[in-house]
Order: structure tokens, then sequence, then C-alpha cells
């Protein structure tokens, strides 16, 4: 088999950073893209390349169907399959909004770029990897985003995001003659500086918001979606799992 691919979605900045270079640690060639984040992009492409690793940047923004069939071409046509494909992109707003406030425009940019953006990326890669005979999709919540929870002044975020648990769950169930797994993560609420941190950065360190007492930080969200795209997680598929320390978002607040 070729050496394998994934991409990760809008991984150039935030928690997106230590799953490509894990996953370029355990072999994967890696395709990022990014918005506006052009300067972070090209550091960890050459952060990986430095560690003996395989990557490729590409501009574009997942919530316009015509930037993810381009950028879907440019992976395709350079490395011929994707064998992950990890959804991290996803707009978020700190400010509290009640329903009847929000715009237009928000609203779109909160389903389009959270829900809407995911099907655009499926519907291209999934063909893709059927011909393969498998794969890994891995999407993003929040916490207890399964349950449906009411999140009082985010709920056009809230809303994409339970949307899209249904999403994970009927293609997992649609998929899984085709070998491709489906699955979500939702971590806690990890914040800068520790979201592009290893977990030794938040040894020692306290955040009382979470029940396992330190911060959270992007190497634990790693270990996850590495664990889900091994070839040996083929008999997980559906599943939601929080990474979260414990949080819940009755603790949430902004800082």
């Amino acid at each position: 088999m070729s050496q394998p691919v994934a991409w990760i979605v809008g991984g150039a900045k935030g928690l997106g950073v230590m799953i490509a270079k894990g996953l370029a640690e355990d072999g994967y060639r890696i395709a990022v893209n990014y918005r506006h984040s052009r300067e972070a992009a090209d550091t960890l492409k050459e952060e990986i390349e430095q560690a003996g690793g395989e990557a490729m940047v590409m501009q574009g923004d997942v919530s316009r169907l015509a930037d993810v069939k381009r950028m879907a071409r440019e992976v395709l046509d350079r490395w011929g399959r994707v064998d992950a494909l990890v959804c991290t992109a996803g707009p978020f707003t700190f400010k509290r909004i009640p329903t009847i406030e929000l715009g237009d425009e928000l609203w779109r940019e909160m389903v389009d770029g959270n829900l809407s953006s995911v099907f655009y990326l499926v519907r291209e890669i999934v063909p893709v990897m059927r011909r393969q005979g498998g794969g890994r999709i891995i999407t993003f919540g929040f916490p207890e985003a399964e349950q449906a929870p009411a999140w009082q002044g985010y709920s056009a975020y809230s809303a994409a995001k339970a949307g899209l648990v249904s999403f994970t769950r009927t293609l997992a169930l649609e998929e899984a003659p085709h070998g491709i797994t489906v699955n979500m993560v939702y971590p806690g609420d990890i914040r800068d500086p520790y979201k592009e941190a290893p977990i030794s950065a938040a040894r020692g360190n306290r955040d009382p918001r979470n029940p396992v007492g330190r911060p959270g930080t992007g190497e634990d969200v790693a270990r996850v979606v590495r664990f889900l795209v091994h070839p040996d997680s083929d008999f997980i598929t559906g599943a939601v799992i929080p990474v979260t320390g414990g949080f819940t978002n009755d603790r949430f607040h902004v800082k």
C-alpha cells in the first residue's frame, strides 16, 4: 500500500497542529489547508519536513464548495489518495448572542463552517476512500453535543454541531460496508497557549474548570485521533468521544 495521506482540515493553527505532527510521526503524508494563516501553515509544513515527514499546504475555505473541490483535486493530484480526513476546522465566536439577535451572516458562518463544510468534504473524499478499500473520517463537536444540549448565546454553533453528531453517525452506518469509519471527537475548553502544546506543557499547571485539574492540550486530542485512524481501530465507528478532562459547558466562561 502507498504511504497513507491525512488531510487535516484547518490544521494550520489550533488543535490541528498537534494532530498533523502526530500523524506525520505515524508515517502519514500531511495535507493542511488554511484560510488566512499562510505563515502558520508554512511553519507547520517546515517543522514536519525537518522531522523527516512530507507535507503540503493549501489555501481555501471549507465552507465554500468550490474551494473544497479545488483542494481535494490538489491533494489527489499530488498523492492520489486520502486515508484520513480530520475535520478540525469550525468557526466559533466567544460573544454570547441571543438567537433572535443573530444576523444572517453569522448564522451562515456557523452552520456552513461547522456542518455544511463536512458534507462538502466527505462528498469529495468518500468516493476516493471507497476505491481504496477504506479510510478514516474524524469530525469535531463540543462537550455533550450528542445530547443536543441547550447552550444559551451559542444557538447557531450548537445547532450545527448537534446536527453534525447525527450526520457523523449516519455516515458511519452508510460507509461501514466500505471499510470507512466515521467518529466524532469533542474537546473540552482548550485555549491558548495549550491548543498547540504537548501534554508536558500542562503538567503542574492548574485549571479548576477541569475535574482532572490541569489544562487540556492539543496533544490530548491528537492522541485520540491517532488511535482512531489506526488500521486496527476498524471496529470503532459512529462513536462520539469526549476529550474534556471532565469539563462540561456549565463551566464555560468568556475570558
